[in-house]
């Protein structure tokens, strides 16, 4: 027979067979195929096929198997793939196909346009057929997709034998804050039709803890970076990030999740690249001898290090919880999921005079809204939850409640000049080494580069060189200043007593941007004493510092000082008064 019509007889016994009867749903799942090779992902996979691939015999004489081309070779595997789905043996068919495609892969078309077709036609159709097997048996009768595999291996069980030893403690208080959100997970993962299984995910994300930020800047329960978050409906303002609103991220991460499984459709794959991002992971599978591949443990070896352990660490999570007893943690108690009412207001008031206006802890209220940065309302439209009972209060007190300033700025950036460390810069802006690490995502020892800006949190500096905190005397004070390098509209402000936008508003300026050897014109200053009248006063309590005096009032240190004529080395005492914004 010739090639030509071999290869037809293949197209016409896959393709008759492309209209599939529900399969078996006990039935393992074999490799998925290569998702360059078709737009719709295949659904998940919950079987290793590289450890269970099975020895297809095709009860050829020898003779004849070692004369057939390849071509013969894989159109007697599809025979056979055939053979095995009529008898509704879905491995044997797919390992069939696997060994098909793999021989199709290596024939030599030489410069033969025809055969070149021909086999890149043979090649989708046996790919296709793949797809069209795997998704029929991985998907219930009532839509929902199959859970998660479990699979004990030795990297698995290492995580395993880390969480119920080492980092036990850990593993048990993660469980215990599980409680608060995982009802609410569990019920929108399974509107979803996504494996409830997943809403363990944040306990390995972030321990279940709402305000968890990595190095990396990811924040929240799903531990999203800012931008991947934004793509995912996930809004970041000066008042509010709702990466830190348990509910709204968990939309989003289900978002994530089930866009990433349409792409991988296995959903180990689908954890890696939750964790180091999907750019990467096709990277990898791109690399692969084969245009179609195994499931997560095909690219473990070939994964980052932290992705590597990450999906052990999940998949040895889950077995935990599935064996609470068995390890131990039977005895710990999750938290309840919190109770509350929403109101809708729309007015920029702290959220420390709501709590006092309606008579509830402040704790409270802080706890039911995370995502409020700086425990300031947004002058929006904004859903506030509050006890269960006190809608009405809520809604009756922001009448009254006082409209609150926008939150203040808490850092600065500094242009990194050659000769700066982390330690000089921490010792001049009156900041620790550790804090600006943090601002910027850095080790304690990492080398700055200059050139590059990075943040400083706001809290004062003294050095020589930079400004004080305090104020020039209004007897010494010049009405002009010339402009030297390195300096800002905020920098010329803070040693002069005033605001940018003063300075903007004196000398009319459009833009924040100055230029060396410019004159800047100087405001009038009110008196200190009628300064002073509008602001409100703080008697320091013991235990208070300038730092938290400021954060509880929502403004910088900074700024403090300056309005009591303090500096960074002042030192404050019980009963001692202070003027606050």
């Amino acid at each position: 027979m010739k090639k030509t019509s071999l290869i037809t007889c293949a197209f016409v016994l896959l393709t008759t067979a492309c209209t599939t009867p529900t399969a078996p749903l006990n039935t393992k799942a074999p490799r998925y195929p290569y998702i360059g090779l078709e737009k719709t992902a295949p659904e998940p996979t919950d079987f290793n096929f590289a450890t269970n691939r099975r020895n297809i015999s095709l009860e050829l004489p020898e003779e004849a198997q070692e004369e057939l081309p390849l071509f013969d070779h894989a159109i007697e595997y599809c025979k056979a793939a055939q053979s095995f789905w009529e008898k509704g043996d879905m491995d044997g068919a797919l390992s069939s196909l696997d060994e098909a495609y793999g021989l199709i892969l290596k024939v030599d078309t030489g410069n033969d346009p025809l055969l070149l077709q021909q086999k890149e036609d043979l090649r989708f159709t046996i790919s296709r057929r793949i797809l069209e097997i795997y998704t029929s048996r991985t998907t219930t009768t009532s839509f929902t997709r199959n859970a998660i595999p479990i699979t004990i291996n030795q990297q698995v069980q290492r995580e395993i034998d880390i969480f119920t030893k080492k980092d036990r403690r850990f593993f048990a208080e993660s469980l215990k804050r599980s409680g608060q959100y995982r009802p609410m997970m569990v019920k929108k993962l399974q509107e979803a039709g996504l494996p409830v299984e997943l809403s363990w995910l944040p306990l390995v994300e972030s321990g279940f803890k709402v305000k968890a930020l990595s190095s990396a800047r990811a924040l929240g329960l799903w531990q999203f970076v800012p931008s991947t978050g934004y793509m995912y409906g996930l809004k970041r303002t000066t008042f509010v990030d709702e990466r830190l609103d348990p509910e709204k991220s968990t939309d989003a991460a289900i978002a994530y999740l089930d866009r990433l499984h349409k792409l991988f459709g296995d959903w180990s794959t689908v954890l890696a690249a939750y964790n180091c991002g999907e750019g990467r992971v096709l990277k990898i599978i791109r690399r692969q001898n084969l245009n179609y591949l195994d499931n997560f443990w095909d690219l473990y070896s070939r994964l980052p290090s932290e992705t590597a352990r990450y999906v052990p660490k999940f998949i040895a999570t889950i077995h935990i919880v599935n064996n609470l007893e068995k390890y131990g943690f039977h005895t710990v108690t999750p938290n309840t999921p919190p109770t509350f009412d929403t109101v809708t207001v729309k007015k920029q008031v702290k959220l420390a005079d709501v709590a006092k206006a309606i008579g509830a802890p402040y704790a409270t209220l802080k706890r039911l809204n995370p995502e409020l940065r700086y425990g300031i309302l947004p002058k929006e439209s904004y859903s506030l939850r509050v006890p269960v009972g006190k809608s009405k209060a809520t809604l009756t007190a922001m009448s009254s409640l006082r409209v609150s300033l926008p939150p203040q700025r808490a850092f600065v950036y500094h242009k990194v000049r050659p000769g700066d460390t982390l330690s000089t810069l921490a010792k001049r802006y009156g900041t620790s080494v550790k804090a600006i690490s943090r601002a910027n995502g850095l080790s304690n020892r990492h080398v700055i580069v200059a050139g590059k800006k990075i943040k400083i949190p706001q809290r004062g500096y003294t050095t020589k060189g930079y400004y004080a905190n305090t104020a020039i005397p209004n007897a010494k004070r010049p009405t002009r200043h010339v402009v030297r390098k390195g300096e800002s509209l905020w920098l010329i402000a803070r040693k002069y007593g005033t605001t940018p936008t003063a300075l903007k508003e004196t000398n009319r300026l459009s833009s924040n941007t100055l230029t060396v050897g410019q004159v800047i014109k100087l405001p009038s200053p009110a008196s200190p004493k009628a300064r002073r009248a509008k602001k409100s006063v703080y008697y320091v309590k013991r235990g208070d510092n300038p730092f938290t005096i400021a954060t509880k009032h929502n403004i910088s240190v900074a700024r403090l000082l300056d309005l009591n004529n303090l500096t960074s080395g002042s030192t404050i005492y019980p009963g001692q008064r202070l003027y606050i914004d």
